[in-house]
């Protein structure tokens, strides 16, 4: 027991399986919205992931507490979905409504030990239920944990539907991955728990305040610093082990605003954009396991070792001297060794068209002079002058779509912020001065 900001609260530790089954989802019947937002499935996912993860380091911790040998199936499953060095939960924070302010009409009697209060003994009925004002998704994730393991135990394979919580879904399990989920059962029942903090008595608009605050008042940690700290993605672990620690690139926590002031390093936030991009064709390394990524980075690495040996990639004002420190120039790369490499729909030729690839990069004129990056601006008659006008049968069509990738100023190729919208493009230009095959074949 304890009292936040004067406001007497309970500090609960319930056991991991119980908590699904005593608590519900904070939503008033007679007032409309209250205090919560949507449920994102897919935010529930990753949080299962991560609290299934944190089970069986949690198994493996009570065997080690318990004096017994761990099987190596342990360390194997955790370095299948993704280990870290260390799990845990925030408390989750709830009501119990229909009772008192601060909770006066429940019963309870204070423990003593040695004279001094140890803790308090609160007695709670069937109708005392923990409305969860923040952590929905933290319980609808345990929820989603409790129904992996009893489907696991009782049917020997993986679920195959979603929420998919482990890589090789719908695969028979293993003899000796059933003995780590049956741990891991064990421990989810009896060792491992969940805290929860306990307002008491809230009014609808208590609750919405408080709701809003928890969720509103906290500051957003800066994603460069989130992803140094970050050590369970297998992408970011091998920026740190294969890239940054081998010296081929330089980061930075913060990008300089101007261009003189450049190091020749790259943000951390970049760098993850950019092999999120060659890893997974995605904006960001969410979802990325061991397995889906261990086999792809010697060829990723292949790259960057290419990139970096790029004339004045690295350097002190790279981005004055070439198009290619900028992130856009690098995700466009990052995707064509994707859809030669990786890509399902890969062409048949997609080996032959990535070492041309490679072979070709340190040939490709990446100055901020070359008018190919300049296409779009150009007149038709300017284009046949520079010698780049069949650049267009490898440039899209126009279909109205965004076709400004950046502007040319006083000597430097600025490209813009939609990447997403630009490095298609920069990638077809990179196609056409190699001589690789056109998107559009």
């Amino acid at each position: 027991m304890g009292h936040n900001l004067g406001h007497r609260v309970f500090t609960l530790s319930i056991p991991f399986m119980e908590f699904y089954e005593m608590s519900d989802v904070a939503n008033h019947p007679d007032a409309g919205p209250i205090a919560q937002r949507r449920l994102d499935t897919s935010h529930a996912q990753k949080l299962a992931i991560y609290m299934l993860k944190g089970l069986v380091s949690a198994a493996k911790l009570r065997r080690i507490s318990q004096g017994k040998d761990v099987p190596e199936a342990f360390d194997a499953i955790l370095h299948e979905m993704g280990s870290q060095p260390y799990f845990s939960l925030q408390p989750i924070v709830c009501s119990i409504r229909g009772v008192a302010p601060g909770g006066s009409d429940i019963g309870g009697k204070r423990l003593v030990a040695d004279g001094e209060t140890a803790a308090f003994k609160i007695f709670l009925a069937q109708k005392h239920v923990l409305w969860v004002i923040d952590g929905q998704h933290r319980r609808e994730a345990a929820n989603a944990v409790v129904l992996f393991l009893k489907h696991v135990r009782s049917v020997g394979k993986y679920p195959a539907k979603t929420p998919v919580l482990f890589p090789r879904k719908g695969a028979e399990v293993l003899e000796e991955e059933a003995l780590v989920w049956e741990e891991v059962y064990s421990t989810m029942r009896t060792f491992a728990s969940i805290t929860v903090e306990v307002h008491l008595g809230l009014s609808v608009d208590q609750e919405r305040q408080l709701f809003h605050d928890l969720n509103q008042l906290g500051k957003r940690v800066d994603r460069s610093l989130a992803l140094e700290f970050d050590s369970s993605n297998p992408v970011t672990h091998f920026i740190k082990d294969e890239i940054v620690a081998s010296g081929l690139v330089q980061v930075t926590d913060k990008e300089p605003r101007n261009w003189s002031d450049d190091k020749g390093t790259l943000a951390l936030k970049d760098l993850v954009s950019v092999n999120a991009i060659a890893f997974l064709n995605k904006g960001n390394v969410a979802g990325a396991t061991p397995a889906l990524v261990e086999p792809r980075q010697e060829i990723v690495l292949r790259m960057w070792e290419v990139i970096t040996d790029v004339d004045h990639f690295g350097e002190e004002r790279a981005k004055e001297k070439t198009v290619l420190a900028q992130p856009v120039v690098l995700k466009a790369i990052a995707k064509l060794i994707y859809d030669f490499k990786f890509n399902r729909r890969r062409p048949d030729n997609g080996d032959e068209q990535f070492d041309k690839l490679l072979e070709g990069l340190p040939d490709v004129d990446f100055s901020h002079a070359n008018p190919v990056w300049r296409f779009y601006e150009l007149s038709e008659r300017e284009r046949i002058s520079e010698g780049i006008a069949e650049l267009i049968h490898y440039l899209p069509n126009d279909d109205g779509a965004n076709r400004d990738p950046g502007s040319y100023q006083d000597g430097l190729m600025r490209f813009g912020a939609k990447h997403n919208d630009i490095f298609p493009l920069i990638g077809d230009m990179i196609r056409w001065q190699i001589g690789l095959d056109s998107r559009k074949n």
